[in-house]
C-alpha cells in the first residue's frame, strides 16, 4: 500500500504482461508463415477449403503429403533453385572480395576526393535498384550479355551498404597496426590481406549476408535480364506457376517454403556475426 492508499503492483506482473504480449504479437507475426507451410504440405484440393468456416484444419492440414515439394523438385523449379544458389554464392564471393577492397582505401588510406567518393557510394545504396533496372538491361543487352550467369551477377557484386559496414569496421582497427607493419617494409595490399581482413571476420559475414540477401530475393532484374528458362532463378520460377490457364496454389506455397527456408537457416546460423558486425561498424547504439 501507499500513502495515497493505492495498491502498487510488484514489477514481476509488469514482466509477465509484457512477456505474454510479446508472445501474441510474435504468434500474429508467424500465422502467415505457418498457414504457408500448412498449404505446402496438405493436398493442392484443400488449399482453400478450410477457409470458412474457420477451424483448426484451417491451420492444420487434415492429410499430410510431400506431393507439392516433388512436383516443384522434377519440375523446372529444381534447376532455378540450383541456378539461385549458384548465383548467389558467386555474387557473396566476388562482391566481398571488390567490397572489402573499396573499404578498406576510404577508411585506411588518404587519397584526393575520398570524402566526394565516399559521400557518391552513400547516395547509390539509398537510389532504389528498381530505378536503373530498366536503363541497366539496355546496357547489359548492348554488351551482349542478355541470358548469361554473368549479368545475373555483377549488379549484385557492388553493394554500398557493405562497403559502408566494411569500412566502419576497418576505422575502428587501430592504425598503429598498419603504420608498424609499414616501417617492417609491408605494402598496402599486405596490410589489408595480412592484418585487416584476418581481424574483420564478423564485418565480412555481416556484409556477405547483405549481399546473399540482396540476390537471393531478386526479381525484377532476373526476369528483364535472363527470360530464358535456363536462367531462370527461384522468385522467377514461383512467379511463373500462376499462368493464364491456372495457377498451382500448391506448388507457390511448397516454392515459398524453400525460398524463405534457406536464407532463415543461413540468418539463424550467421546472426551472432552479423549483430557484432554492426556493433564493430557503430551502426548499433
Amino acid at each position: 500500500m501507499t500513502a495515497a492508499g493505492t495498491t502498487v503492483r510488484p514489477p514481476r506482473f509488469r514482466r509477465v504482461g509484457l512477456v505474454v504480449l510479446g508472445w501474441f504479437v510474435a504468434l500474429l507475426f508467424l500465422l502467415p508463415l505457418w498457414w504457408t507451410v500448412a498449404g505446402a504440405l496438405r493436398p493442392q484440393r484443400e488449399t482453400f477449403r478450410t477457409l470458412s468456416p474457420v477451424t483448426i484444419w484451417t491451420v492444420l492440414p487434415k492429410h499430410l503429403e510431400l506431393a507439392n515439394f516433388r512436383r516443384l523438385i522434377d519440375g523446372a523449379f529444381g534447376r532455378a533453385i540450383l541456378n539461385s544458389v549458384g548465383v548467389t554464392a558467386a555474387t557473396v564471393v566476388i562482391g566481398l572480395a571488390i567490397c572489402a577492397t573499396a573499404a578498406f582505401a576510404l577508411a585506411v588510406l588518404d587519397f584526393p576526393g575520398r570524402s566526394a567518393v565516399f559521400a557518391l557510394m552513400v547516395v547509390s545504396f539509398l537510389v532504389p535498384f528498381d530505378a536503373i533496372a530498366i536503363p541497366l538491361t539496355s546496357i547489359f543487352r548492348d554488351a551482349g550479355l542478355q541470358n548469361t550467369y554473368l549479368a545475373l551477377v555483377l549488379p549484385g557484386v557492388g553493394n554500398g551498404f557493405a562497403v559502408f559496414l566494411l569500412r566502419g569496421f576497418f576505422q575502428n582497427v587501430p592504425a598503429d597496426l598498419a603504420d608498424a607493419a609499414r616501417v617492417d617494409g609491408l605494402g598496402w595490399w599486405g596490410i589489408f590481406l595480412r592484418i585487416y581482413l584476418p581481424l574483420s571476420k564478423p564485418a565480412l559475414i555481416g556484409a556477405g549476408l547483405i549481399l546473399f540477401v540482396f540476390q537471393w530475393q531478386s526479381y525484377l532484374w532476373p526476369l528483364l535480364i535472363a527470360p530464358d528458362p535456363q536462367y531462370r532463378v527461384a522468385p522467377v520460377a514461383i512467379a511463373q506457376l500462376a499462368g493464364e490457364h491456372g495457377v498451382d496454389f500448391g506448388g507457390i506455397f511448397a516454392g515459398a517454403v524453400v525460398t524463405a527456408g534457406i536464407p532463415l537457416l543461413v540468418l539463424l546460423f550467421f546472426q551472432r556475426y552479423f549483430t557484432e558486425s554492426l556493433s564493430s561498424s557503430g551502426l548499433k547504439g
